[in-house]
């Protein structure tokens, strides 16, 4: 315990000072370094520019310039930065609504969306909403693939254009959107159709089955149907259930008496000794009588 008197030395200090004298040296040469770098003289001391943002008008006029001038890009950017300079004000507003406008004539459909659906989420009740909502469908609806390709872009735009039907039904876009609806779900519809026949080449008629089903209990009203209901006959009858083979002959000559389809199924099933013939607790029987095609 004596070793801890006042009279002792740390062997740790005689170490420590003539480190901590190395240190302030690299220190003050830094230091030395720095100044020589520093492009201010004494008398002229470093002051940070702060510039004054642009008035919201003048942003505003810029961006309608640039529309004029089929610059659609840099008007969309210039309406961009007002809304940031100006959030959730009346200039903000403006300023998404031809944010918006000018990227769907850019035909950059993704950041029309995206500043659609901004605009939307702030302004829900808008005058311009459904004009908003016309856009977002449309940027969905010019992104559609071919029926070989994933169609989520399809289920957006049908869903976009239902929801204008639904919430502005007297607006003018609304006969436009009824229209699309039709053509959206015929793609859709399409879809389902190019997979069953898939199953169907393959003999998966159970996965066929689901996908024919598909087309006619949401797109019964598509070009698709015709088809569907043959490929349902076909597909049920190589499973040996003649009652739904039947009866998918039955509700397909008695909605498209004229049909090719028709006239193959029939013929199908007579090779089979069967004839068309509807069963009641048939899905497909109840389906077509609900939505007044049986």
């Amino acid at each position: 315990m004596r070793l801890l008197s006042g009279s002792f030395r740390p062997v740790t200090a005689l170490i420590l000072r003539p480190l901590m004298a190395v240190m302030l040296a690299f220190t003050l040469a830094g230091c030395d370094t720095l100044s020589s770098l520093n492009p201010f003289g004494d008398d002229e001391p470093y002051k940070p520019e702060i510039k004054a943002a642009q008035p919201a008008e003048v942003l505003y006029n810029q961006g309608l310039a640039l529309l004029n001038d089929s610059s659609f890009e840099a008007a969309a950017k210039r309406f961009g930065k007002l809304d940031r300079e100006y959030p959730f004000s009346t200039w903000s507003k403006k300023a998404l609504l031809m944010q918006t406008y000018a990227y769907y004539n850019a035909r950059n459909y993704d950041e029309t969306a995206i500043a659609g659906k901004r605009f939307m989420g702030l302004y829900p009740a808008s005058e311009d909403a459904a004009y908003v909502a016309y856009m977002m469908a449309n940027a969905y609806y010019n992104q559609i693939p071919d029926v070989a390709r994933d169609q989520d872009r399809a289920e957006k735009a049908l869903n976009s254009f239902r929801e204008i039907v639904e919430r502005w039904p007297k607006s003018e876009y609304a006969n436009d959107a009824r229209f699309k609806i039709t053509v959206v779900q015929d793609q859709l519809a399409g879809r389902e159709m190019d997979i069953g026949r898939y199953y169907l080449k393959r003999h998966n008629y159970t996965a066929a089955i689901n996908r024919f089903r598909a087309v006619v209990s949401q797109y019964q009203r598509t070009n698709q149907t015709e088809e569907a209901l043959a490929r349902l006959a076909e597909a049920y009858l190589a499973l040996g259930i003649s009652n739904e083979a039947q009866t998918a002959a039955a509700v397909l000559g008695h909605n498209y008496p004229d049909s090719k389809w028709y006239h193959d199924t029939y013929a199908l099933l007579q090779t089979k000794g069967l004839e068309p013939r509807e069963s009641a607790d048939s899905w497909m029987s109840k389906l077509f009588k609900s939505v007044g095609l049986g």
